[in-house]
């Protein structure tokens, strides 16, 4: 770990482990028989320092088992030359614990604690529980704590995570539903003008057209009903380019047709195999745009539940036109369900409901037909309006 990286309480607990290391080596110098315990006390304290300062030590596991190697065996001929040579273990173990894979670290706490003891009993100590327990005693603590101390931050690392994750979703969130409302905004305002304005002018200039007829040729007023006829004719192809102007982006450069078949493009996502086709059975015909607009958010909400949820190798749309009506097929192979259990289910989501409302508005006809182990059909009928046939 790099240095510059830790937090407060871990440089607290670096600092204390300095200390207790440059304690442990000052009181075995001290109570040293020989000059030769004192010179290994010091030799062990510059091996140790050498390393903590050494940044590629806390960065590389290679040069950290090497400092570790060099700084054991100064620890070990310490230990040959005086029984308090012993006490270093203890801050042994927590660095070869924080330093080690856990696979290398136990056997080298393990090892150390051994040396411990064979070190007291080499220089004439009694034997007794104590001399045993002590050593691995403080082993298992060391262990224990450093464990434990890891998988807390491993814990508090993956909460940090999610809740950057969860922010980022959250602001994703909040972008997605703002486009949602726009859309969903341009393709009332859309209706609207269609359905209020659009309708009202080309009624306007039928009847202008009709009271034309029924004058007498030559009637003064006649060139004003021309007049008027013509700019409730220009008025309708405005509303018409607002119409054009506030309908789905998808929309906006072809037709419906043109539209879905590039919703069957094949995927860039290599992880989506599949295989999409889109096909008109029919004479097709010009819809109003609301009814392109309703047909075409049916056909992405039911092929992106194909997609995400379906886990379909192929799947086919198909959009139909016919005498009285035209109808948007969405039909894939995938695994089914029941479509009993998810409308009654709380969390069985909003694309079904909000497709059969969709179909529902215009007067038309929304069914589903699947079940397990057998594919779905996703189907919708729309009223051709008044004046559009095949």
């Amino acid at each position: 770990m790099d240095p510059r990286s830790l937090t407060p309480v871990l440089r607290a607990l670096r600092l204390c482990l300095h200390l207790l290391m440059a304690g442990l080596l000052a009181l075995a110098a001290v109570r040293a028989d020989s000059g030769a315990g004192v010179a290994l006390a010091v030799l062990t304290g510059v091996v140790y320092a050498t390393g903590s300062a050494v940044p590629s030590v806390w960065e590389s596991q290679r040069a950290a088992a090497l400092w570790l190697t060099v700084l054991c065996a100064s620890w070990l001929a310490l230990l040959w030359a005086t029984p308090d040579g012993l006490w270093v273990a203890f801050p042994l173990y927590f660095l070869q614990l924080h330093l080690l894979p856990v696979r290398w670290a136990l056997p080298a706490v393990a090892l150390t604690a051994g040396a411990a003891i064979s070190s007291y009993v080499r220089h004439g100590a009694t034997l007794s529980p104590g001399v045993f327990i002590g050593p691995l005693l403080g082993g298992a603590v060391a262990v224990a704590t450093v464990l434990g101390y890891q998988a807390l931050y491993r814990e508090s690392e993956r909460r940090r995570r999610m809740v950057e994750e969860l922010i980022v979703t959250r602001a994703e969130l909040a972008a997605a539903e703002r486009h949602a409302g726009t859309l969903a905004e341009r393709e009332r305002l859309a209706r609207e003008i269609h359905d209020t304005l659009a309708q009202g002018l080309s009624s306007i200039q039928l009847l202008l057209r009709a009271a034309e007829r029924a004058l007498p040729e030559g009637s003064p007023a006649a060139g004003h009903i021309e007049r008027a006829r013509r700019a409730a004719q220009d008025n309708l192809a405005e509303a018409r380019r607002f119409v054009r102007a506030l309908s789905p982006p998808d929309l906006e450069h072809g037709s419906l047709a043109a539209a879905l078949e590039r919703l069957c493009e094949p995927s860039p996502d290599p992880e989506v195999a599949l295989r999409a086709r889109f096909t008109v059975s029919g004479t097709p015909v010009e819809l109003p745009t609301p009814y392109e607009v309703a047909l075409l958010r049916i056909a992405q909400s039911a092929f992106a539940n194909t997609v995400r949820h379906s886990a379909a190798a192929r799947a086919e749309i198909t959009l139909s036109f016919m005498d009285a009506s035209v109808t948007l097929d969405v039909v894939d192979d995938g695994k089914g369900f029941d479509p009993a259990l998810l409308s009654s289910s709380a969390d069985g989501g909003f694309g079904l409901p909000a497709m059969r409302s969709r179909a529902e508005s215009l007067g038309g006809v929304f069914t589903v037909e699947s079940a397990p182990g057998q594919g779905t059909a996703v189907a919708v009928s729309l009223p051709l309006p008044t004046g559009v046939s095949t």
